[in-house]
């Protein structure tokens, strides 16, 4: 295995594919982890020092297994509850970005290639639908099946009326009245096609119709995670 083919590897299960968070969690940009490929090389160093659990031998020569043997189990959240889809496939063991959400910036920016934050954390889950990044949750509204401080594991969607898979739960940013709002709902089909339906899974928050073009950015909300021991 030569050393381009060991990057694509460790962008595979540190990223799920994705150079750009790749490159974020490495502290450098998109274009460097596209010089590595073409030349064939990496920065053994740095990527060992952010890579948690990589085998060194693996990384200097490719001989052996990328994960050192005492780091091939990985600690698991006490509680996972996942929102899969029929047509979801599985992936043995992925490395999800979680990220600390700057709510000046939103979803809109988090969500870009070239503006995407640098990941606070990795989770490291096994046998979950691909997943793009994970969140904190904030607020109450789908309690108790999510309370605040659980983590959100989500799929971005690019955003179209035909794209919604109506009664799923959405990670969502939209813009009304020149406020930018971000939240966790259930997206119902409304009377009016113009609109949507937001629906909690609290029942003390009443439903919210808004207008469809007001949203700015989407996501599925595939898997949470839940603590409920104190480390």
């Amino acid at each position: 295995m030569n050393k381009k083919e060991r990057l694509e590897a460790l962008i595979a299960y540190f990223s799920n594919g994705n150079k750009t968070a790749f490159a974020a969690m490495l502290g450098l940009k998109p274009q460097s982890i596209n010089s590595w490929i073409i030349r064939n090389t990496f920065d053994i160093d740095l990527v060992y020092s952010k890579c948690a659990g990589v085998s060194a031998e693996w990384l200097l020569t490719g001989n052996g297994e990328m994960l050192r043997n005492e780091d091939r189990q990985f600690a698991i959240p006490t509680v996972k509850e996942q929102f899969p889809l029929r047509t979801d496939r599985t992936i043995g063991m992925q490395s999800v970005p979680l990220y600390e959400l700057d709510a000046t910036a939103g979803l809109v920016a988090l969500f870009n290639e070239t503006t995407r934050q640098v990941p606070v954390s990795h989770l490291q889950i096994p046998d979950l639908p691909p997943c793009d990044g994970a969140l904190y949750v904030r607020g109450d509204s789908m309690y108790p099946l999510l309370k605040s401080g659980d983590i959100v594991l989500y799929k971005e969607i690019p955003y179209t009326a035909s794209s919604i898979l109506w009664g799923e739960m959405y990670l969502l940013s939209f813009t009304l009245d020149g406020e930018d709002y971000i939240t966790i709902k259930y997206i119902q089909r409304a009377d009016d096609d113009r609109f949507v339906r937001l629906v909690s899974h609290n029942p003390h928050h009443s439903p919210k119709e808004i207008p469809a073009d007001s949203i700015r950015a989407l996501a599925l909300v595939k898997a949470s995670v839940r603590f409920n021991t104190m480390g």
